[in-house]
Parts: structure tokens; sequence; C-alpha cells
């Protein structure tokens, strides 16, 4: 049986209403022509930009309302491979909002089901093998590359969030304690959650150091940034 497919869209803004219309915006739908979850209701913080937005997701209720063919390339042979490996899943497509201008959105696909445990399980490796395959194969069925994502029930939207606390935990420490705060390894999507997370910060930079599985981010206060691409005996751990 084929499963259905719904376009949908997160998005984040200062308040739900906010946030509503610009899913709207980015579907070309009218709010009578969506379902609204509202994912997390934002709130102010003590000081300018330290408050939590308001996360909302929007998915079509006519499937061919906003019918993407890229997309349902991407849905349709992440569903496929699932089929062929005998996993009982069934899948959703959406575009990732780039985090800049100079960012390139993703079709993400998102895998829903029960008992796959199994797919995120040590980093979620055999997650970045089916990721790893199915871009290949959207990129013969489209004739040309399309960025693909794969998640699980949410599992790399938790790990983000996990990892965005991480790297401004590390970033308080370092820029506090003046040291070098070395988080750890862990593979370049990863890597690069953490370098977007603190490209901005006042304090912090960010390095990459070490090779293969063992690459890591360190959070290096700015007074010392620019020396040796390796950690000096300042080092720190993150935490809790």
């Amino acid at each position: 049986m084929a499963t259905e497919y719904r376009a949908s869209v997160e998005t984040t803004a200062p308040s739900v209403g906010e946030a509503v219309e610009r899913g709207l915006a980015k579907l070309g739908l009218r709010r009578d022509q969506v379902e609204i979850v509202v994912l997390e209701e934002g709130r102010m913080g003590h000081t300018p930009g330290s408050g939590i937005p308001s996360r909302v997701r929007l998915t079509a209720i006519d499937p061919s309302a906003a019918e993407d063919p890229d997309l349902e390339a991407a849905r349709s042979v992440v569903q496929e491979l699932l089929t062929r490996m005998r996993v009982n899943a069934s899948t959703t497509a959406q575009w990732t909002v780039p985090e800049d201008e100079h960012e390139t959105r993703h079709a993400l696909v998102e895998i829903h089901g029960q008992d796959l445990g199994i797919m995120v399980s040590r980093r979620g490796e055999a997650l970045a093998a089916i990721q790893y395959l199915a871009r290949m194969m959207v990129a013969r069925r489209l004739g040309r590359p399309l960025p693909v994502i794969l998640d699980v029930e949410g599992y790399r939207r938790r790990r983000e969030q996990q990892l965005r606390r991480m790297a401004r935990r590390a970033a308080e420490q370092a820029a506090e304690r003046g040291r070098t705060v070395v988080l750890e390894p862990m593979p370049a999507n990863e890597r690069r959650i953490i370098h977007i997370e603190l490209r901005g910060h006042e304090g912090v930079t960010t390095e990459r150091v070490g090779i293969g599985r063992q690459r890591k981010v360190t959070v290096v206060p700015k007074s010392q940034a620019g020396g040796e691409n390796q950690p000096s005996g300042s080092e720190e751990q993150p935490s809790g």
C-alpha cells in the first residue's frame, strides 16, 4: 500500500502566530488548508536574545495542495529502501529552513514507525548509510544531485537541540574560565551544528582537532584564538 505524502514544514518565530504565518508563506497555503501543531510555545528571556522561540509544524490537509516533485522523489526513494529492508515504516518529507541566505535547503525525509531504534544506534550509523544510498538513488532519478537528510521519529531534531545546548554551555564555560573546552568526538554533520551555533558568539570561536572518528570541536576563548590548532594544556571537558 502506498504511503500518503503530505507536504509539511516546521517554522520558528517569537510568537506562535508569526510562526504559523511563516509556515503558510513557505507552503503557499491558507490556514484552512493545513493542520497546525504547536511543538513549543516561546517565552521571553531575561536578556535580549535569550528567550525561546515558538515552533510549529504545518501539514497540508490536501496531499495535492503543495506537491513538490523533488520532495516526492526523495520520499518515495526512502520508502522504497525501507520496503526492500523489510522495515515497516511510513515517510513524510519537507524542506529544511536554511540558517541564512548562504545555506542550501535540504529535503528532510522523516521516518515514522515502531521499533526503529536500530536505525539510530551507534550515533545513527545505519541511518547515515541509508541516507547515502538515498542521495545516490534520488540523484539518479532526478538526473541531478539533491541534498537529502533522513530522520527517525525526530531523532535528528532532538540531537540537534542537545548539541546546541552543549555548544552554548561550552561557550559559557570557555568564556567565563578563559580555558579551551573540548567537546566529544562527533561526525561532520554534528560538528557543523556546533560551529553554526557559536559562529556569532562574542566571546569564543571554534576549531576542529583530531583525525578520522576522533575529530572533535574545541571551543576557544577569543583571547586565545589564532594559536596552534591543537588544544593546550588549559583544556577542559564541558561540565553538566
